[in-house]
């Protein structure tokens, strides 16, 4: 009698993470991957671009797209990003609806919950920050979504700390199909380094600045390469709406600058193994978020 010796068919596919801004998508993202390959931060609208991230084991690859928060856009900017967002829901496999269960289901909920009535795609519930409610809160909150709309799967967990992550992967393995491994197991985006590292700048800005920054900001690496001592030399400009603006990321005698260039930096060689010397220029780009033509060269494109 010959021992049967089949191997278990490879998944793979592509899941999209949507959600109001802030939820803390990014965050999910980089706790699947291991590393951080998108930004974190505390203000709305953060991830400007769909960021893949690349998740994979022995049998499966999930390749993940962290897109923008969906929000009410008022720039030329935020119809881009509202507009990457949506785009994403008919190009995967599996949509990860992520909410946070701190907050009270709004507006912006029930609008996602209104494009994701138009898709047959398998749809989860993601309940995230469950780390921030008392257990017995979950079930009414899980209730009042399950009204609204009839999820695949939902799954309660917390992407800072990691709790029931590994079961969220484990659902999703369940609706991929047999496929290829598209990317090296070893890759964790397709976001080329210098995209990654504009990034981490335009992220340690967002951490240091006032209000008045954040969405006002965009980096663009100008020289990216590694001298015969083995040092990374990285050349980045940081464009800011208004010369006030410019004189805040600089800060008195240059101090802001500074530090936004040694946490990036810090960060950077981590992500690349390398030490690296960064340096760092701000000029004024005026209105550059309502200027086709800007958008374009720093990469924001609709397709």
């Amino acid at each position: 009698m010959t021992e049967k010796n089949e191997k278990t068919p490879f998944k793979s596919g592509f899941v999209a993470i949507v959600g109001r801004p802030n939820v803390g998508k990014s965050t999910l993202m980089n706790q699947v991957i291991g590393q951080k390959i998108a930004i974190m931060s505390d203000k709305p609208q953060t991830t400007r671009n769909k960021i893949h991230g690349v998740y994979t084991t022995d049998d499966m690859q999930i390749v993940f797209l962290d897109t923008p928060g969906i929000h009410k856009p008022n720039s030329k900017l935020g119809d881009y990003m509202v507009k990457s967002a949506e785009g994403a829901l008919s190009e995967v496999d599996a949509v990860l609806f992520l909410t946070d269960v701190s907050e009270e289901l709004g507006g912006g909920d029930r609008y996602i919950i209104e494009q994701l009535k138009k898709i047959k795609t398998p749809t989860f519930l993601v309940l995230n920050k469950i780390d921030k409610v008392h257990p017995e809160a979950l079930l009414p909150i899980i209730e009042k979504y399950s009204k609204l709309h009839s999820f695949t799967e939902i799954v309660p967990v917390s992407a800072l700390q990691g709790n029931n992550v590994t079961t969220l992967l484990e659902q999703i393995g369940r609706y991929l199909g047999e496929g290829p491994m598209y990317y090296p197991a070893d890759q964790i985006t397709d976001h080329p380094e210098q995209f990654v590292c504009a990034e981490l700048i335009r992220e340690k800005i967002l951490q240091l600045t006032r209000e008045e920054i954040p969405h006002s900001i965009a980096v663009e690496i100008e020289s990216m390469g590694k001298g015969d001592n083995g040092i990374v030399n990285i050349g980045a400009v940081i464009y800011v709406e208004r010369p006030s603006q410019k004189g805040i990321v600089i800060g008195k005698q240059g101090a802001m600058l500074k530090q936004v260039g040694k946490l990036a930096r810090q960060d950077m060689e981590r992500l690349l193994g390398s030490k690296i010397f960064l340096e760092l220029w701000v000029k004024v780009k005026e209105d550059w978020r309502n200027r086709e033509s800007v958008l374009k060269s720093l990469g924001f494109r609709h397709d």
